[in-house]
């Protein structure tokens, strides 16, 4: 009886030890989610053939096909399909404990992974799928044109997108506020590009404009002095004197105390809420200018979070072991 008990609790501990370091690579990712679909490739390798030993050309050739039976499960290819790299099997996955090196260049899928491999292949799409809503709220839905008509054809629907979604993460909120602000700007014949990638160096311009002016987004709230001598401190690092005292700098902020607004504009520097962004949004009177908001910001999230991995790659022959 004991030994069955001891038995018993060693699988549920592998399973949480699965489960918690799947939970830790989504955690970990950023704009991609790879090891987690990397782990799933392999478990389907190991359930269909009972293959434990993996090459590394095997390796990505499972994550290839894993990642399009994510896409299809999905039903978008966002924050899926990261670029490969031979690291992944050698470094990454071996601190996650799904695979270990083997004799020669050859890698071996680990027994706590090989034990649950049917669990998890069922339970890992699942919270990748949670994982990116979590992370993307509604914008894969705006990939649809037919659905952003249905959204700017109200006003309310429109402005509850707007609310409900810039509040996600920093780059929806850069996101949100650029595509409003592109908008509105049009109006007055003004062009404004972003310039930033979640992984690039912007040097601070994260909005130029063809005016002269840029645009700093911080999702940050000011609400005090010594706070926005800080900010104030890093763009004197990232941008020239002329530019700063020509008040040619915008601050997209969270929010901001009235007095460390005026103390910015002391400073030449403007600012530009979340809540100021919003009821630019709510004044978009014109639906089809509404509709080009949520496609400026599906279009702006693809770039960034768009599968790199899209055509299909023949099988590689190999003598499974």
């Amino acid at each position: 009886m004991k030994a069955k008990q001891v038995k018993a609790k060693c699988i549920d501990d592998s399973w949480e030890y699965c489960k918690s370091n799947i939970l830790l690579m989504l955690k970990r990712s950023q704009t991609k989610v790879i090891f987690p679909i990397i782990t799933l490739g392999l478990l389907r390798s190991f359930i269909t053939s009972k293959q434990t030993m993996f090459s590394d050309g095997e390796v990505k050739h499972s994550y290839e096909n894993a990642v399009r039976e994510s896409i299809e499960f999905l039903g978008h290819d966002l924050h899926v399909g990261g670029k490969y790299y031979d690291a992944y099997p050698m470094r990454n996955l071996p601190k996650y404990g799904v695979l270990r090196s083997a004799h020669g260049d050859r890698f071996e899928l680990t027994e706590s992974y090989c034990r649950h491999a049917v669990a998890l292949v069922d339970w890992i799409p699942l919270v990748i799928k949670d994982h990116i809503e979590l992370r993307l709220g509604q914008i894969p839905a705006l990939g649809s044109r037919e659905d952003r008509i249905k959204i700017s054809e109200s006003s309310e629907k429109f402005t509850d997108v707007i609310k409900s979604n810039i509040d996600k993460n920093p780059t929806n909120f850069e996101v949100f506020s650029f595509a409003v602000i592109k908008i509105h700007l049009e109006k007055f014949a003004c062009k404004i590009y972003r310039d930033t990638r979640t992984s690039a160096t912007d040097q601070g311009v994260d909005i130029s404009t063809n005016f002269g002016v840029v645009y700093q987004i911080k999702k940050l709230k000011l609400l005090s002095q010594n706070s926005a001598e800080k900010v104030y401190d890093e763009l004197k690092s990232n941008f020239d004197t002329a530019r700063l005292t020509d008040g040619n700098i915008i601050l997209i902020i969270d929010d901001i105390s009235k007095s460390v607004r005026t103390f910015l504009i002391d400073m030449k520097v403007q600012s530009i809420t979340k809540a100021e962004i919003i009821s630019l949004a709510e004044h978009i009177s014109d639906s089809e200018d509404r509709e080009k908001v949520l496609r400026i910001v599906y279009e702006e999230i693809r770039r960034e979070y768009s599968s790199n991995i899209k055509k299909f790659t023949p099988p590689i022959l190999s003598v499974m072991t």
